[in-house]
């Protein structure tokens, strides 16, 4: 594959990520940031172009987490990277965060089938099942929105992935998972990975075409689920 230049941004967790490389090396900004994805992203995008002494003109394509997660965040995200590249005349990546998951999978734990498995919040998790094929990966199951209890068991060799077994810390071995890691997340780095792919093949949208996979359709909570606390 030869070198590009990437940039990659993933807000669908707590954690805002953005990474900038040339589809194999990235430099990368992981910051725990809660709600705050919007203020840090542009700031952690400078910073990174600046370190490689890029513009975002100089770019071959951004790309971007493009859920399923928070839906404030997968939004954030699709926006920013909708705004730069529509100033650039750029075109855009959208990278499933559950297989950006099992990326990082594959790279921490060297898992080749995974499980992966994001809390979704309101009692559900996301999940989806990928098994890798060269450099990419063939998806199995999923994306879905799920109540624990309705996941289906997974092959023995898979490896689960993800907060989903943080938040359910029974839901690893009633489906019959003998390795999992729930400190793995979708990543900015992983995001840019994988959009690598797609840019060698061709797969980039235009700027305006790019939108967030929510999976879960529901965009709002009732008066009663926020008074409880409860997020998207």
């Amino acid at each position: 594959m030869s070198a590009m230049r990437l940039l990659a941004i993933d807000c669908s967790t707590d954690v805002l990520s953005v990474a900038c490389g040339d589809g194999t090396a990235f430099a990368a900004r992981d910051e725990h940031v809660g709600p705050a994805h919007a203020e840090r992203a542009l700031p952690f995008v400078r910073e990174l172009l600046d370190e490689r002494g890029w513009t975002i003109a100089s770019l071959d394509a951004i790309a971007f987490g493009a859920g399923p997660g928070s839906f404030t965040g997968v939004r954030i995200a699709c926006g920013i990277a909708q705004g730069l590249a529509l100033g650039a005349g750029l075109g855009l990546v959208p990278v499933g965060t559950l297989e950006a998951l099992a990326q990082e999978a594959w790279r921490a734990r060297g898992a080749t089938e995974v499980l992966a498995c994001l809390d979704a919040r309101m009692r559900e998790v996301y999940v989806a099942g990928y098994v890798r094929e060269g450099d990419g990966w063939r998806a199995l199951r999923g994306p879905d929105v799920l109540k624990p209890d309705a996941v289906a068991p997974a092959a023995p060799s898979a490896f689960g992935a993800g907060d989903g077994f943080a938040a359910y810390p029974a839901l690893a071995a009633r489906l019959g998972l003998a390795r999992f890691d729930a400190s793995l997340r979708p990543a900015a780095r992983a995001v840019g990975e994988l959009a690598a792919l797609k840019v060698a093949r061709g797969d980039v949208v235009a700027a305006r075409d790019a939108h967030p996979v929510y999976v879960r359709h529901r965009v709002a909570l009732t008066a009663a689920e926020r008074a409880a606390g409860a997020s998207l």
